[in-house]
């Protein structure tokens, strides 16, 4: 459904060894090949694959990056372990606790979450779902 997912960032080197560290858990690797593609900033991905991508970077307008009141970004997980592993180190980096992991029946069968804020505030969202909820 998405290309791509933005997030403009204040202390843009901290956000990006942030990302480093949380996203591998869930298999999202740098890419490579960012320079000339807009602001400073850094993108990643799933390994062969070119989309969905994630990127935080400085704004295009030159403002002062900000979060945004009811945004998530969800990053999907391959298994429970993933998302407990994507929030236990999104934690130990100085993100905000917003829901430990568990399931979450509320939103469908098999839905298993966690979220937390990350050091800049941007709300983020780990969960794996399971084949009956993708009917």
């Amino acid at each position: 459904m998405f290309s791509h997912i933005q997030l403009g960032a204040r202390d843009l080197p901290a956000l990006i060894a942030f990302y480093d560290a949380v996203l591998l858990p869930l298999g999202l690797v740098r890419l490579v090949d960012y320079e000339d593609a807009g602001p400073d900033g850094a993108g990643w991905q799933l390994p062969g694959q070119r989309y969905p991508q994630f990127f935080v970077q400085l704004p295009f307008n030159g403002q002062p990056a900000s979060w945004g009141n009811g945004t998530q970004v969800s990053f999907r997980a391959a298994s429970d372990s993933q998302v407990d592993n994507a929030w236990r180190t999104a934690l130990a980096l100085g993100a905000v606790d917003e829901g430990a992991p568990g399931l979450r029946p509320q939103y469908g069968p098999g839905f298993y979450a966690a979220y937390c804020r990350d050091p800049e505030g941007n709300k983020l969202c780990f969960v794996c779902l399971y084949a009956e909820d993708e009917a």
